[in-house]
């Protein structure tokens, strides 16, 4: 497989509720839909999803409808041609960040798509661990 995308969900502190892997030839919209399914079935209680304008359309909205009762907002960049840090999109980037600083998700080593989607997973759980351990 030439590339893979990873599409995660996470909460405000940044901490990883639901994550899915796609080949990188699904588009955004397409490979949202079985994250928020993974997300309706562990977290009921989420109420808004924010996500950033590769998943705006019918498609997401569509989705969105089928796996619950959640309002989507959808953060767009400003017109400014300069950078500028947009409100909760960086959570998920700084979350993306992170995982990426383990070896094994560096690169695209694995071959199937559930099993890449195991490794972010114990990433995840291995920055958790790691913060409890410093806070006690």
């Amino acid at each position: 497989m030439v590339g893979r995308k990873r599409h995660v969900l996470t909460d405000t502190l940044g901490l990883l509720l639901a994550v899915s892997v796609h080949p990188a030839s699904v588009q955004d919209r397409d490979g949202a839909e079985a994250l928020l399914r993974e997300a309706r079935r562990s977290f009921p209680f989420i109420e808004r999803v924010i996500a950033d304008a590769g998943y705006q359309g019918r498609k997401m909205e569509a989705a969105v409808a089928r796996t619950g009762t959640w309002v989507l907002q959808i953060v767009r960049r400003c017109d400014r041609h300069r950078f500028v840090v947009l409100p909760k999109r960086w959570i998920v980037e700084r979350t993306l960040a992170w995982i990426s600083r383990n070896r094994r998700l560096a690169r695209d080593y694995e071959r199937h798509t559930r099993k890449a989607a195991a490794f972010v997973r114990l990433a995840m759980i291995r920055l958790m661990l790691r913060r409890l351990a410093a806070s006690r």
